[in-house]
């Protein structure tokens, strides 16, 4: 793998590639530690030294941003808007027939499709941005820090919407930076900010379990997430590269002196289709009711139940809710992601077929039993890793900032492995060894 890493750099096109994707990482981690003006910089490091990794209904977010939410950056919002409004558009596409139809006219409709993501970015990032900024004002960002408060320096309706203004065009610069790394680097660039983005906290979090420890000096817990971590990397990347190939037969055809078909391929259906989105689809949803509560300040019978089962995740319901919700959205994504009836349409307009199915409805009804019976080890898997820092929390005592979530692993992994097979192709390309050789 090293030689191949060399061997990469010596190729012209390929290093200039790898270089500008590691410019765009510098520029990106740059502007995660550069305060927007009208913020106490001294009073939220303040708090977040009294946080101490403990990042609450904010942690997701905080780790999408790489640490700059909270500490209210000009990347502070990070990623999370054009994931959304990803997510957003992807799931619009299937309900508004619109939206259908420029998914299908090619290369043109995307183009019109990712033009109304980037507007939704920038409509999310202002009210994010706005949320934020409320946020911080009343103090509810660190609640536990006596100056939480006083982040925010003046409350003047300039001040918070430069302020506001400040972090939208942070986001619409990490979308261009993103997009810059998809046209003149190596991958899918929104994937790899928001890998920058996680990775960047794991250092401090591991360091931070080590000094929480209380056995042999912290070391033996270091080294159980270490053993853990590494366990949920091979379980990530044995199911993620896990798939069930559907044969599939196509007729040969004469047309004039020619024939066409007579070739054997497969579909490939992944065991997680959905990927990570029903983990943050879930974490996103279950955020809700507690911000309610957060903002709300009553009293209610129904404010301290949610305040007793749904702010702390070592709560059986929380747990039990969540796992329930990673499954259902694994399925729900699925279903609107993968079409039965669509893929056995192409295949009986190009002459394929499956062995011993009939095309047409039988092979959709096939398609969707395989789906189906696939998809239920992929979202136990889902749910199994999503838990697994919960677990920790409670088994050894560790911050909220733990290191090996699944949300994290998944990402990573995913990105990781996707990035390699793009190298490893162009080094092919170039009748060079890959990193798997």
């Amino acid at each position: 793998m090293l030689t191949a890493f060399a061997r990469a750099f010596k190729t012209p096109d390929l290093r200039k590639k790898l270089l500008f994707t590691l410019g765009i990482i510098v520029l990106f981690r740059l502007g995660q530690h550069i305060p927007i003006p009208g913020i106490d910089y001294k009073n939220v490091q303040t708090c977040m030294d009294l946080a101490k990794g403990q990042q609450g209904l904010f942690g997701l977010v905080n780790m999408f941003s790489g640490g700059a939410l909270l500490q209210i950056t000009i990347f502070a919002l990070g990623i999370m808007p054009y994931i959304t409004a990803s997510i957003i558009l992807q799931l619009l596409t299937v309900v508004i027939p619109r939206l259908e139809a420029l998914k299908k006219e090619g290369q043109a409709g995307q183009s019109k499709i990712t033009q109304y993501t980037r507007y939704l970015t920038i409509a999310l990032a202002i009210l994010q941005g706005t949320g934020l900024v409320a946020t911080a004002r009343s103090g509810s960002l660190f609640q536990s820090c006596p100056v939480g408060g006083q982040i925010v320096r003046d409350d003047s309706i300039f001040t918070t919407a430069v302020m506001v203004i400040t972090m939208t065009a942070g986001t619409a610069l990490i979308m261009w930076l993103g997009e810059l790394v998809t046209d003149r680097g190596i991958g899918n660039g929104m994937s790899i900010l928001m890998f920058v983005s996680i990775a960047a906290g794991f250092p401090s979090a591991m360091w931070s379990i080590k000094q929480q420890g209380k056995i042999m000096g912290g070391w033996l817990e270091f080294g159980l997430v270490i053993l853990c971590g590494l366990a949920m990397v091979g379980l990530v990347v044995f199911v993620e590269q896990a798939q069930r190939r559907i044969p599939v037969q196509y007729a040969k055809r004469m047309i004039g002196r020619r024939s066409y078909g007579g070739t054997s391929t497969y579909i490939p259906m992944k065991v997680n289709q959905a990927g990570v989105i029903p983990v943050i689809f879930a974490s996103s949803l279950l955020y809700i009711p507690a911000l309610i509560v957060q903002f709300s300040n009553s009293k209610a019978g129904w404010a301290t139940w949610i305040s007793q089962n749904f702010v702390k995740g070592d709560h059986p319901v929380y747990i039990a809710t969540y796992f329930l919700l990673i499954v259902f959205f694994a399925f729900f994504y699925v279903a609107i992601s993968f079409n039965p009836e669509e893929v056995a349409d192409n295949m009986k307009k190009y002459g394929g077929f499956i062995p011993g199915i009939r095309a047409g409805r039988p092979t959709a009804e096939y398609l969707s039993y395989v789906l189906n019976r696939i998809t239920w080890p992929g979202a136990l898997y889902l749910g199994l890793i999503a838990l697994v820092p919960t677990v920790a929390l409670v088994t050894l005592n560790a911050n909220q900032n733990f290191p090996f979530g699944g949300t994290s692993i998944l990402i990573i992994v995913g990105v990781g492995l996707e990035t390699v097979k793009q190298i490893e192709s162009q080094l092919q390309q170039r009748h060079y060894e890959g990193f798997l050789r």
